[in-house]
């Protein structure tokens, strides 16, 4: 089993300074990979900015332009959350080009899978804005990327972060091409993602989402899916699988109410991976969103890895959540999702 990382210190270079989205996320999971020796399992592809040409795969020009202009200047605050320093721009052309360049590995069989391990993150921007720490949609571009380089009809993105990714979902909301599922909190930020939302014209019904309690943990997860992932993929028939990889469900995080171990999202990743072997010769890439608990982060891509390459997962050094884990009813909500999108 061959499994691809995408890294480079270029990543460190976006300059949050304080914020929780910062370079130092990078530096603890790339280094506890190292230490742990996994890093010498994996293939390290290359990585190079993306095009004006693949930016617009998902992107106005006046967005790219907005973001563009940040580089001549000393930095901004593109919205309330999203900062970009004078290095962002040329850093997220690398993240989305790291993407690509991950998703060419997958198509053309230089690796079964892949990771790309990038900043900043991308879920969150929609076709014409920045926002929620994002400045271009990674997983969005790659969808249309693998559609457009390698002709595929039916490209299937998985987002386990504990945010809805607006962006993603606004911008393949009436492509039935694209199937779209996402399991978060809610109500949280950025506050969309209901049942009811679940495509407009064409793209009715390719886009599912489970929005799940406060407090949700292991259990109420995997049992989102096993109970609507797998139908839903099984009767979409992917011909890739893209995945939107937050890790800030994890009971440690900060910014998140959710109680997922390492443990949990090994089994949320095991899943998403028989998937891919069943239904699209294992063609599956991951690209990194959120996670800001950086034990939680780490030693989850770490598990990650390990679960990609079929090795046994390493210790857990944070264990199970604080406090007593109360198991929560997701029935009604699960129930509404198999009603809406005709699991039952």
């Amino acid at each position: 089993m061959k499994v691809g990382i995408i890294y480079d210190p270029i990543y460190l270079k976006h300059d949050t300074g304080a914020h929780v989205e910062n370079s130092i996320r990078l530096v603890e999971t790339v280094g506890l990979l190292k230490k742990s020796n996994l890093i010498e399992k994996l293939v390290a592809l290359p990585v190079k900015a993306a095009s004006l040409e693949e930016l617009a795969l998902a992107h106005s020009r006046s967005h790219i332009s907005r973001v563009q202009s940040t580089a001549t200047g000393c930095g901004c605050w593109l919205d309330s959350d999203t900062y970009a320093s004078p290095a962002s721009y040329e850093v997220a052309l690398h993240a989305v080009g790291g993407t690509l360049r991950g998703l060419d590995a997958v198509m053309t069989g230089k690796v079964d899978h892949a990771f790309a391990t990038v900043r900043p993150p991308g879920h969150h921007a929609t076709a014409n804005e920045a926002m929620g720490f994002c400045l271009f949609n990674n997983i969005a571009i790659a969808a249309n990327y693998a559609r457009k380089s390698y002709k595929l009809e039916r490209v299937l993105i998985v987002d386990f972060d504990v945010h809805h990714g607006n962006g993603t979902e606004e911008i393949f909301y009436s492509d039935p091409g694209v199937l779209y599922f996402s399991t978060h909190q809610y109500p949280w930020y950025p506050g969309t993602g209901a049942v009811y939302d679940d495509g407009s014209g064409d793209g009715k019904g390719f886009t599912v989402n489970v929005p799940l309690p406060a407090y949700c943990g292991d259990k109420e997860y995997l049992r989102a899916y096993r109970e609507i992932l797998v139908p839903v993929a099984k009767r979409f028939r992917p011909q890739l699988i893209l995945v939107s990889a937050g890790y800030d469900c994890h009971w440690a995080d900060q910014l998140s109410l959710m109680q997922v171990t390492v443990a949990g999202f090994t089994g949320i990743v095991g899943i998403i991976k028989e998937l891919a072997d069943k239904l699209c010769q294992g063609k599956l890439l991951l690209s990194l969103e959120g996670g800001y608990h950086l034990g939680g982060l780490s030693h989850s891509i770490k598990a990650t890895f390990e679960k990609l390459l079929g090795i046994p997962i390493g210790t857990d050094p944070l264990g199970e959540p604080e406090g007593t884990y109360i198991s929560h009813n997701i029935d009604p909500v699960l129930e509404q999702v198999k009603e809406r999108h005709k699991l039952t």
